[in-house]
């Protein structure tokens, strides 16, 4: 099969999208990069696409707050068209995933539970995290990720604490795909990191695994051996052998 298109979307301000890009053509993507206005007036172009990217970033400057602006892009421009079309991108069995930003937007646009709210204290946080997958998700961005399947990757938010108000009830539901190893740096509700809509197509994290795709990437490559190991490239390689 050919490498499938990826659309990564991107909306005023976003920083990530070249990052994100990066990653699915090293996972076997052909990913191309549309901003929301255009997708906004033509979401036929979702019709040859395989998987979507909501990419990270500061969309808007965050002028109302972390991807508000965006969300309403997608959910309420041009009649609503471009939301209905990424639900009916869902209904066709393939990936979804929003990425710091982009996860806000997923859950404002109701793609995803829950909300995101300020990190504690109110500062904008930037440091490298440990990710830990739930082996009990039913997300295919995991692809049966084992819970010692560690990724490390960077976080740059000031609005990522993760609330809701059953996490027990999403873990249970398989809904829980990444969880904080370690230090939680914003407080979100259980040590989430990041969920999943019920059918796990649609994944949404706050740290950015597009960062850790090359092993020269990570902060200490040189002096642990199996940085490489604890890619988030798996994420991506994951969604491309979905829709393979």
């Amino acid at each position: 099969m050919s490498r499938p298109t990826a659309i990564v979307i991107t909306g005023p301000g976003t920083n990530r999208d070249r990052d994100a890009a990066f990653a699915l053509d090293l996972a076997g993507a052909e990913p191309v990069t549309v901003p929301v206005g255009q997708l906004a007036e033509r979401p036929e172009q979702l019709d040859d696409a395989r998987i979507v990217l909501v990419a990270g970033g500061f969309s808007y400057g965050d002028a109302l707050g972390a991807g508000r602006l965006l969300a309403l892009d997608l959910t309420a421009a041009h009649g609503g068209r471009l939301g209905d079309a990424l639900r009916a991108f869902v209904a066709r069995e393939l990936p979804v995933i929003g990425i710091c930003n982009g996860f806000q937007v997923l859950t404002q646009a109701g793609l995803l539970p829950g909300a995101l709210g300020h990190n504690p204290g109110g500062h904008f946080d930037c440091r490298w995290v440990t990710l830990r997958p739930e082996g009990a998700s039913r997300s295919i961005w995991l692809d049966g990720a084992a819970d010692s399947d560690e990724i490390d990757c960077p976080i740059a938010h000031g609005e990522g604490r993760y609330v809701h108000p059953d996490p027990d009830g999403l873990a249970a539901n398989g809904q829980v795909a990444l969880r904080y190893a370690g230090a939680n740096p914003n407080g979100s509700v259980a040590d989430i990191a990041g969920v999943c809509d019920e059918t796990g197509l649609v994944l949404g994290l706050m740290p950015h695994p597009e960062n850790h795709v090359i092993t020269r990437q990570h902060p200490q490559h040189r002096s642990l051996p199996d940085t490489g190991r604890r890619s988030g490239l798996r994420l991506f390689e994951a969604a491309v052998r979905h829709v393979k």
